[in-house]
């Protein structure tokens, strides 16, 4: 029988050498969500990631950062979620995304990764793409510059300005997704951004 705990996924590479980039924006969010409900991400050997056990309203949610580097998130997220019991279509997983503006927030389950090889790496991992995912956005790079470039380059003051609110709404989103659902959420976060 499956439990009844949601997972929360914040996909970003080791925090010392890459904290504060774009391609770290679900680790930081989960973070903030961490530090919001004073719960302490603590490290987790079998799993190889951090995690904390919290509530959201009535429900259970285990929040997990993977310690691995982004592209190879598969293997730590499927550890957790086989260890607490958590189905995929209970998994949420915060990301970047180039295709959202900076700074707003879409919510979807499954579709197309994009060429996110994270995400790419949790699909083959849970056997699925049907997990819900929050896709935070951080624009698409200048010029010519290659995406896997821009994604490991902080943001500018002026960004960070516009994406530090938004990481702290990522925890309403994912209270809206374990207690309301996709579609409220949808409707409420995809107008705001």
């Amino acid at each position: 029988m499956a439990d009844d705990r949601w997972l929360v996924v914040g996909l970003g590479n080791p925090e010392g050498e890459y904290g504060g980039t774009r391609h770290n924006v679900g680790a930081d969010a989960v973070r903030a969500l961490v530090r919001r409900e004073h719960a302490e991400l603590a490290r987790n050997k079998r799993t190889r990631s951090e995690v904390a056990e919290l509530r959201l309203g009535d429900q259970k949610v285990v929040v997990t950062v993977p310690t691995s580097y982004m592209n190879r998130s598969g293997a730590p997220v499927q550890a957790t979620a086989n260890w607490f019991k958590v189905p995929p279509e209970r998994v949420i997983v915060c990301h970047d995304d180039l295709d959202v503006a900076v700074g707003a927030l879409k919510v979807k389950r499954g579709g197309g990764n994009a060429g996110h090889n994270g995400l790419k790496d949790i699909d083959r991992a849970l056997g699925t793409p049907d997990y819900l995912r929050v896709r935070i956005g951080v624009g698409r790079p200048p010029g010519c510059m290659a995406a896997r470039d821009y994604v490991l380059r902080r943001f500018t003051p002026d960004e960070r300005a516009t994406i530090d609110p938004t990481l702290d709404t990522v925890g309403e989103a994912i209270g809206s997704l374990v207690s309301e659902g996709l579609e409220p959420t949808q409707n409420r976060f995809h107008a705001a951004g």
